[in-house]
């Protein structure tokens, strides 16, 4: 089980590259509620971004790119392009309004869940890419003890994107530049770490690793349904619904596939781990504990999303979020942890592939926390593309060091 953008045919952007920083939030146009994991996106370029949990998002627009177009989308909400000369440099509010779906007479038939994954299975080939690629990948990971923020990393990945034609051939990430908040091991985290962060989050691509959720063999574990069409980010969508069947005694997952009308792609999961397992969880997702302590798992949420680019699906944006109660004991007080990995893919290369040796990639057993601190370096992170964060890392390495004193 899985313990945890925006692409074209354009080039990496070099370091020296002047450019304009847009920041702004994304709303919902009727209920003006934020609107999480938005595509912020330089329209026909694969610069892009996403916008946080307060929906809002920073985007860093080259100087020869000042005469484009942004373009916004979301899962079930229509898409928005804004010409960039019309944006302010702050404190731009974006309304995204629902993609309601009308039902037409003609597209009324029986579906069946399981052949129409067959059928997405099927065309992977067709639909995603057959070569390798080159990808730049943001990434942030957080973990928070209780309200609190007690460690943030982040870093700017390199990828070797294998391709998806070949399940023999696997992706390669390797940290190229990183940054985390300082000190935060004196803090009451020594006992808790998260390991291989950016390793998982590769391994959510179930295009590429099917056998973790459309397989055969997850037919005789899971039940799948029919939950009808959306519109996706302007297409239409079949709508497949999952859960793990009952007397399975393992944490498996309960959520919903996206797969696209005209080219039978999966464009987007969104699932958590199921009700039905979740006594399971702990002991396939906790490596080590100390002796006296109880941990129990209250929930952990993942999104998978792909963006078609060329007649061809990429994935663009991936995301996990877990959470786990502590309590040792004969203590009355407990801690509960939440953590969240989330990658960002702002860019690719069709031409220049590296394949990185295994030894210099991420790997399942790596603490990423304890990596970065490697591959500091201050002048970097001028014009690339991030996350925003609903707190700096440099505020909240601020606040650390200051309550440490």
């Amino acid at each position: 089980m899985f313990p945890l953008a925006f692409l074209a045919n354009s080039t990496p952007l070099p370091p020296d590259t002047s450019f304009v920083e847009l920041r702004g939030n994304v709303k919902d146009k009727d209920t003006k509620d934020a609107i999480i994991f938005a595509s912020v996106y330089i329209v026909g370029t694969s610069i892009g971004t996403i916008s946080n949990a307060d929906g809002q998002f920073i985007i860093k627009i080259p100087t020869s790119r000042i005469n484009s177009k942004i373009g916004v989308s979301c899962l079930g909400y229509k898409n928005i392009e804004i010409p960039i000369p019309d944006m302010q440099k702050m404190h731009n509010e974006i309304q995204l309004e629902l993609a309601r779906y009308y039902i037409r007479e003609l597209t009324i038939r029986k579906v069946d869940p399981i052949q129409l994954i067959r059928d997405a299975r099927n065309k992977i080939s067709q639909n995603y890419g057959d070569s390798p690629a080159m990808l730049t990948a943001f990434y942030r990971e957080t973990i928070k003890q209780n309200r609190n923020y007690v460690a943030i990393s982040e870093a700017v990945f390199d990828v070797y994107k294998a391709p998806y034609s070949r399940y023999i051939d696997n992706d390669r990430v390797k940290i190229f530049k990183g940054r985390k908040s300082q000190d935060v091991e004196k803090m009451d985290t020594i006992l808790f770490r998260l390991q291989g962060g950016p390793y998982y989050l590769f391994m959510l691509d179930v295009i590429k690793n099917p056998e973790e959720l459309i397989s055969e063999e997850n037919f005789n574990v899971y039940d799948f349904f029919y939950n009808g069409l959306e519109t996706v980010e302007d297409r239409d969508a079949y709508i497949i619904g999952f859960d793990q069947k009952k007397g399975i005694s393992m944490p498996l997952y309960k959520g919903k596939l996206y797969i696209d009308v005209n080219t039978l792609a999966i464009s987007g999961i969104e699932f958590q781990l199921s009700p039905t397992g979740l006594e399971f969880a702990p002991d396939v997702m906790i490596k080590k504990k100390p002796m006296g302590m109880k941990i129990d798992i209250p929930g952990a949420y993942y999104i998978v999303k792909y963006r078609i680019i060329n007649d061809r699906w990429f994935l663009s944006y991936a995301r996990t979020e877990a959470r786990f109660r502590c309590k040792w004991n004969r203590n009355l007080f407990r801690s509960t942890y939440t953590t969240v990995s989330e990658m960002a893919i702002t860019d690719i290369d069709t031409d220049n592939i590296v394949k990185y040796k295994i030894k210099d990639t991420a790997r399942a057993t790596d603490v990423f926390s304890e990596q970065v601190k490697d591959f500091e370096d201050p002048e970097f992170w001028g014009e690339y593309n991030i996350i925003r964060p609903e707190e700096s890392i440099e505020d909240a390495t601020h606040k650390l060091t200051r309550k440490l004193k």
